[in-house]
Order: C-alpha cells, then structure tokens, then sequence
C-alpha cells in the first residue's frame, strides 16, 4: 500500500513541472491583467488534510507539506513554509524557480512590500484566504503601492486539466457510545454559546463532525464530511453538504435534527441572512474571505472571532477520554509487536523506510479496528530524521543501517486518535546521540510530570521541554505539543504547547507532549506521547491545579538513555512509566513480543 500511496502523491506533485507550470500560470494571469498570485496550501475550510482535488499547491510546486504559500510575480517566485518544512522544502521544489523562504525569518507580507513594483496587481482566491489573511496581505500591498484582487475562478483550476473530482465520500453517524452526547444536545448547547450573534456559520468541517455526530471520508487521515453549518440562536440549524454522500438512513437522522441542503445555497442564504442586518459570528480561522464578505455586501454584520464549538469539542468528555485510553492500549500492542520486529529485522540491514512505514500499518490494521492512518507516517532514517515533517517517497526511501531510525505514526480509530513518535537505535549509539536523546527525554519527562494553575496556556510551559536543551545550546523549531481530536484530526485547536499557545489549558484536552533536537544532514530525535489535562489535589493548595496523565503505552529506547544526565525524579518517573506500558500492554501481545516488552521496559 506505501509504495502506491507515495507514487501516487509523487505524480500528481512533481517538482521536475514547476518551471512549465509557473510559466503557465504567468501567461494566465497576464491575460486577466495580474502581476502576480498567491497560491497557499488551502482548501475552502482551511484544513490540514486536503482533498487531492485541493493539492494547488503541490501540483504547482512539487512541495507536499501540510502548511506553506507560493508566490508567483513576473519575474520571480517564492515559497513560504515554517520551520517543520525548511529542510524539507529545498529537496522538493526547482529551486531555480522558487526561492524557499523560512516564514519566521521573512514573512509572505514583508516579502510582498520588498518585491511588489508599484501599480502592480497581486490576485488571490477569496474562497482560500481568512479574512484577516486577505486583511494582513492587503496592508502589505497597499504599503507597495500595489492592489490586492481576488479572482474567480481560480486560475491553476483551469490550468490544472487533470485536477481529480471533488469527494464525495460517504457519511457516517458517530455513534453515541464514541461521542458522549447526541447531537441535538450539542447543537442546543452551541446554540446557547452564541452571545449577541444571531448565528454561528460553522466553516470547520471538524466543528461540523463534531456537532452532528457524523464522520465522513472526504480527506485523507481525518474523517471529514468536507460541509458547512448555519446554527441560529433560536430555530432550526442548516447543513449544508452534497446529498450524494448522505444515504437513506444517515439524511434521514439528520433531517430530525437540522435541515439539509446543498452547498451551492450557503452563499444566497448568507445573502439573505445580511440582508436581514443579522450578526453572524464566523470563525476567525477556518472561514473564507468569500463568505464574510458576501454577508458584509448584503448589509449584515460580521463578528468574526472563535468558533464555540472549537474548546466544547476539544474538552474531552468521559466516553471520550475512556475511548482515548482504550485506543491508546490497542495501539500500544501495535507498536509492541511492531518495535520487537524492528529489533529483529533492522539488525540484519535491507530493511527500507518504507517497508518499516508498511509493517507498523499491518500491524495496526491486525487490530481490526484501524479506520486510517492519522497522518502519513514519517519513517526515516539517518539524516532524513533530521527533516522535522519528512514524508519518505520511493525517491528518497532509504535503506536502515547503523544509527538513528524515526517513526512518527498514528492511528484513527471510532473510539480515538493516536499519534506517537519513537527514536530507535540501529546498533551501537554514539555519545552525541545518547547525550541529545536524553536531554530530549528529559524535556518530555518535564512537560509529563508538569504541574500548574488553572488558566495556564501552552506558551507558559513550553520551555519546561526546552531548558536541558537551552543549557546545552540547542532548541527545536517546531511546537512542543499540539491538540488532538477524537476520531478527528491529529492536529486540533485551540489546545497546543509551544511559544504561541495562548488557549488556556483545560480538563479533558488532549495534547502531545513531543520535543525533539535535528542534526541536520546527520540524525534527528523526537519522542512523543499524547497526554491529557486531569485536575491536580494537592493539599493545602490555594489554587485549582492542573496536571496531565500519559496516555501512549509504548517503552521508550533504553539503548539512547544516558543515565547520568537524569536526576532521581526523572529516573523514577522513566521506570514507573515502563512499568505501566509491561503491566498494560503484555496481556495483550504474544509470548515472544512479552518477552522482549519485558527487557524493553526493565528499570534503568
């Protein structure tokens, strides 16, 4: 299946086309009169996971991570991605034509003011920018003295003659004993949230999934109904979703709780809902430019800020929690069988990235509950380890030898989603290596083991995984940990860990705990475990305290531990957890994966 799947997205995303597609693109827009366009990794909801269909971005430039920007002018070409992508995207794109820039460095803005001439024309799709998006571009270009202008229909849809047909993937009711609640209960709820809005224009196809029990497979990796929703303060809500994907039995329950319609009426009903001068509250990060700007043209009033439904989902319920903890034990046997295998066959050598990436699958689709991967598994070797977000295809897929091997993977399953990522030794590490890897450890053991206040975000203890590597001159660029959705996407917000959390921390979230350190062109560490946020008794406390219990029950490379960097706590917290993982998880595997969990998870 791996090899087909990465053939696959190498075909429809082949970096050797860049220049005659650019060039393309440019006869294109000086026919509409433009100087130049924007073409962001997007789709309409502004998701992680796109359909194929939705791939502009990789078919123009051959880069296929989950977040970056192309800009094309005239006479030059760039391509934004952050610091998961920067080492990444130089393998992937002509850098003859594209010019790779590091969005922390230099952001799409200032880049525009730099090399925007003035009277120029910057055209851009409003159905894949945010409002605040085409607010933020629109400053930059004004201040060059140039005019941001949206275009339909999008250009490289008509350039792009084999662009696969938009999904129609089927939908499936979220039974209650995954969700925790019926739908009208949620629906009741979102529609008490809404304040001084007359409406909720639900934009995140997550939002949609979460509030209707639904699930669809309109996307790789999530199981997302790709749909919209208007939620009234009082009444009767709308979905609006392609009636091919509804059978007989699922169109029927919906219609008891909302009515369906086709998407093609969002845009008259918002019209009509403007023309009403109704406050429609739409969410800040996942609406389209389209959207607010057609409700602002019929004479509504746009309130545009956070989605409520985005923190209800992202506070687990109990069902939700208790499926996370089963889904998180069968994964775990999953691994355990997978990591004793790795530990016979990579010794011998042959073995490639993607067969390992292909054996940890099989083993999880043994389970009979695997739904999908998560996410594309990141299965990489030596100096691909060190590309934060590398994706091995046939092109790249290398043989594991001696040193570093990282599998970063998941599982979607009805009850939960998993994310987990393990460092692997291949034969005897070096010094550097157990000295980097324990150092990473030691920050994963410090978020593991945090204790704080209610109302604490993510930023505020982000550099507890930081400081054993700050001490040593080293960091990460990327997030410590990240929300994660329940039998939705790996990837959730508002909840994450890193210099920009600003969403409070709450009871029931679940976050991953993943630091990490990259020697570039060498190897790369990163060890992750989701966890989830659990109140905290302490005695005599003055405050509501917060805590976090590990949910990942897989052993952790003892091989890469260097002892003497841990203190006392650290220690007894590494072999309490191993202790757990052999008590959990050896019930559920076979004699010969028993025995060598036993020696895995042995105290240090």
């Amino acid at each position: 299946m791996f090899e087909s799947l990465y053939q696959s997205f190498e075909d429809h995303a082949d970096p050797s086309l860049g220049a005659s597609r650019v060039e393309a693109l440019r006869h294109a827009l000086k026919r509409l009169k433009l100087d130049g366009f924007l073409v962001p990794r997007a789709d309409q909801h502004q998701n992680e996971y796109v359909s194929e269909s939705d791939e502009r971005l990789a078919w123009l430039t051959g880069f296929t991570g989950s977040a970056g920007l192309a800009i094309v002018l005239a006479d030059k070409a760039a391509i934004f991605v952050d610091g998961r992508y920067i080492l990444a995207v130089a393998g992937q794109v002509d850098t003859s034509v594209f010019a790779p820039i590091a969005s922390a460095t230099t952001s799409p803005e200032a880049w525009l003011e730099g090399n925007l001439k003035k009277g120029a024309r910057l055209g851009y799709d409003p159905w894949l920018h945010t409002p605040g998006a085409v607010e933020r571009l629109a400053k930059a270009v004004g201040s060059a003295g140039a005019e941001l202008v949206a275009v339909e229909p999008n250009p490289i849809d008509v350039l792009w003659t084999d662009r696969p047909p938009v999904p129609v993937g089927k939908v499936t009711l979220h039974a209650q004993k995954y969700a925790g609640e019926t739908a009208a209960g949620k629906l009741a709820r979102v529609a008490g949230a809404l304040g001084a809005a007359d409406a909720l224009l639900v934009s995140d196809p997550h939002a949609v999934a979460w509030a209707f029990n639904i699930r669809g497979r309109d996307v790789s990796h999530t199981p997302l109904p790709l749909a919209y929703a208007v939620v009234p303060k009082q009444g009767r809500p709308t979905l609006y979703i392609d009636a091919r994907k509804l059978d007989g039995p699922v169109r029927d329950k919906l219609g008891k709780l909302a009515e369906v319609a086709a998407p093609e009426r969002l845009v008259s009903d918002l019209v009509s809902l403007g023309r009403g001068r109704k406050r429609i509250l739409f969410d800040s990060a996942t609406v389209a430019a389209k959207l607010t700007s057609v409700v602002e043209r019929a004479g509504g009033i746009c309130d545009t800020g956070r989605d409520p439904i985005a923190v209800m989902k992202a506070r687990k319920n109990a069902t939700e929690l208790e499926g996370a903890r089963q889904a998180h034990l069968r994964d775990g046997a999953a691994m355990a069988r997978f990591l004793h295998w790795f530990s016979v066959t990579a010794p011998k050598g042959g073995l490639t990235e993607i067969a390992a990436a292909e054996a940890l699958e099989t083993f999880r689709r043994e389970t009979g509950k695997l739904k999908d991967l998560s996410f594309p598994s990141i299965a990489a070797f030596g100096a691909n380890a060190a590309i934060p977000h590398y994706h091995v295809t046939e092109r790249s897929n290398a043989r594991i030898g001696k040193g570093i091997f990282l599998i970063d993977s998941g599982g979607q399953y009805e009850d939960g989603t998993t994310d987990i990522t393990r460092t692997l030794a291949v034969g005897r590490p070096t010094a550097e290596m157990r000295d980097r890897f324990t150092r990473v450890l030691k920050g994963h053991i410090a978020i593991a083991r945090a204790v704080f206040p209610k109302g604490t975000n993510g930023a505020q203890i982000d550099c507890l995984a930081r400081v054993p590597l700050w001490q040593a001159g080293l960091d990460f660029d990327h997030g410590t940990g990240h929300g994660v959705g329940s039998y939705l996407s790996v990837h959730e917000g508002p909840q994450r860990i890193a210099k920009v959390g600003i969403a409070p921390l709450e009871e029931g979230m679940i976050l991953s705990d993943e630091p990490g350190f990259y020697y570039a062109g060498h190897w790369g560490i990163r060890i992750e475990n989701l966890v989830t946020v659990t109140p905290r008794a302490i005695p005599g406390a003055e405050r509501e305290m917060l805590g976090f219990e590990t949910l990942t029950l897989v052993p952790i490379d003892r091989a890469l531990v260097e002892k003497k960097l841990l203190d006392a706590e650290e220690v007894a917290w590494l072999d309490a957890y191993h202790a757990r993982v052999r008590k959990e998880i050896s019930p559920l595997v076979e004699p010969s994966v028993r025995r060598w969990l036993a020696e895995a998870t042995r105290r240090i």
